[in-house]
C-alpha cells in the first residue's frame, strides 16, 4: 500500500488513485472511489480541462453535469502532449495504488503511460483501463460514445413502444453502467492485491457492460433463440405487468401470478374476468394482452393516482406511482436515505450532490464533499506528492506545461 489510512473516514481511506479519465464512464468509476475515501488526483489538460466542464447545462459558467461527476477529487493540470507533463504524470505512478483510463486502445502507449510501462515504475499498481470495446477486440479502434454503446449493446432493439422504432434509454447509461462494473474491478484487484501482492490490469468494455445487464433479454435469446423486440413498459413475458394511466398520473402494476390476477379482478369489480378462459394463465393473458390492457385501463382512468396505488398494495400486488424526478428528488424517501449532499463548490457555494447510494455500518463521514476548479490543487500536488519546490513549480508554468 502506498499511503496507509490514518482515520475510518471510508473503506478506501488509504488508497490514492490517478485519475486520467473524462467525461463520463471513468470519472463515475473514480467519484464512487472517492466516495469511499480515496484519495482521487485527477489529471486535466490546462485551459480547458476535462471536456465534461464543457458540458451543460452550467450554474455561473460552471458545468452541472461535471460537478456531479467530479465530487471529492483533486485536478491537478498538466500538458501530457509535453514530454516534461509526461514526467510528472509518470512520478506520481509509484506513490498510487491505482491509475485509471479511458483513452481508446493504444493512446496510452503513445503517452508512454501504457500497463507494461506504468508497471515498471509500480509493480503493485492496480491499472483499469475503460474502453467502448476492450483491448483486444476487432472494434477496438471504433469510437465509442453512450448512444453508439447503446445501439450496437441491443438495448435500444428492444426499449421503446411496441411496435415502435429502436429507442435509447433516457440516460447515459452505458457510461454509468461501465462505471460502476470498473469500480466493482478496482476494488475486487485491490482486495486480491491484500493477499497476493500482486497488481492486476483490470480491463471493462462499455459493450461488454451492457451486454452483461440485460438478463432476461439474454435468457430469451440464449435459450429459446427468441430476439426481443420493444414491447413498451410491460414486462416482455408476464401479463400484466405494465404501466397504467390514471386521472392524476401514470402508474405501474406488478401482476406476476395467476392468485394476484384474480385480486386484481376483485379489485376491478368483476371476479369473472378471473375465471374467464381468455384470462387463466399468463400465456392466455399475454395471447389477449390487448383486450386485457384495455378492460385494465377504464379500471385505472376511473381513479386517482393515490388510490390506485393504495389498493393494489393493499390487495398484495405491488404498484408504484410513475414519479419525474422532481418527485423523487422531494420524496421522503430520499430525505431519509441522504441520497442528495450538500456539498461546495469554490464559484458559487452551496452545491447539492449524489454519492455512491451503498451505506455501510460503521462508517460516518462528515466532510462536506468539494467538486474542484480546474488546476485547484496542482500546487498542492505537485509541492506535497511530487515533491518540487515553488521555483521548480513556476517554471514548469512559464513553459505550460502546467
Amino acid at each position: 500500500m502506498s499511503n496507509k489510512p490514518s482515520n475510518n473516514s471510508g473503506l478506501l481511506s488509504g488508497i490514492r488513485v490517478l485519475d486520467l479519465s473524462r467525461v463520463m464512464s471513468g470519472p463515475f468509476c473514480t467519484s464512487m472511489l472517492a466516495d469511499l475515501g480515496a484519495e482521487v488526483i485527477k489529471i486535466e489538460l490546462p485551459v480547458y480541462g476535462d471536456e465534461a466542464r464543457s458540458f451543460g447545462p452550467f450554474k455561473d459558467g460552471e458545468s452541472t453535469y461535471f460537478m456531479l461527476l467530479n465530487r471529492n477529487k483533486k485536478s491537478v493540470t498538466v500538458n501530457m502532449k509535453t514530454a516534461e507533463g509526461r514526467e510528472l504524470v509518470k512520478a506520481l505512478v509509484p506513490k498510487c495504488d491505482v491509475l485509471v483510463e479511458n483513452f481508446r486502445p493504444g493512446v496510452m502507449a503513445r503517452l508512454g503511460l501504457d500497463e507494461a510501462s506504468v508497471r515498471t515504475l509500480n509493480p503493485q499498481i492496480i491499472y483499469t483501463s475503460i474502453s467502448g470495446f476492450g483491448q483486444d477486440s476487432p472494434l477496438k479502434d471504433l469510437p465509442a460514445f453512450d448512444l453508439v454503446i447503446q445501439a450496437m449493446s441491443g438495448l435500444m432493439s428492444l426499449t421503446g413502444p411496441k411496435g415502435g422504432p429502436a429507442t435509447a434509454v433516457g440516460e447515459s447509461i452505458a457510461d454509468v453502467c461501465t462505471g460502476m462494473f470498473a469500480a466493482f474491478g478496482t476494488v475486487s484487484a485491490l482486495f486480491d492485491r491484500e493477499r497476493s501482492g500482486n497488481g492486476r490490469h483490470v480491463d471493462v468494455a462499455m459493450l461488454d457492460s451492457m451486454m452483461a445487464m440485460q438478463l432476461t433479454g439474454l435468457a430469451r435469446q440464449l435459450y429459446m433463440d427468441d430476439t426481443p423486440k420493444p414491447a413498451g413498459n410491460r414486462h416482455p413475458v408476464t401479463y400484466p405487468v405494465d404501466s397504467f394511466a390514471t386521472k392524476t398520473g401514470d402508474i405501474v402494476m406488478v401482476c406476476f401470478s395467476d392468485p394476484a390476477f384474480s385480486a386484481l379482478a376483485s379489485l376491478m369489480g368483476d371476479k369473472d374476468i378471473a375465471s374467464d378462459e381468455r384470462f387463466t394463465t399468463n400465456a392466455a393473458r399475454n395471447e389477449n394482452e390487448e383486450l386485457l390492457r384495455s378492460m385494465i385501463a377504464v379500471w385505472t382512468r376511473s381513479k386517482t393516482q393515490d388510490e390506485i396505488v393504495t389498493v393494489l398494495i393493499d390487495a398484495g400486488i405491488p404498484a408504484a406511482p410513475v414519479w419525474n424526478l422532481r418527485e423523487l428528488t422531494e420524496s421522503d424517501h430520499c430525505a431519509a436515505r441522504g441520497l442528495i449532499v450538500q456539498g461546495k463548490h469554490t464559484t458559487f457555494g452551496a452545491a447539492p450532490l449524489v454519492p455512491q447510494p451503498v451505506k455501510f455500518s460503521g462508517i460516518k463521514t462528515t466532510q462536506v464533499p468539494t467538486t474542484p476548479a480546474l488546476g485547484e490543487h496542482t500546487d498542492w500536488v505537485l509541492q506535497n506528492i511530487n515533491k518540487l519546490n515553488a521555483a521548480e513549480i513556476e517554471a514548469l508554468r512559464e513553459k505550460k506545461v502546467i
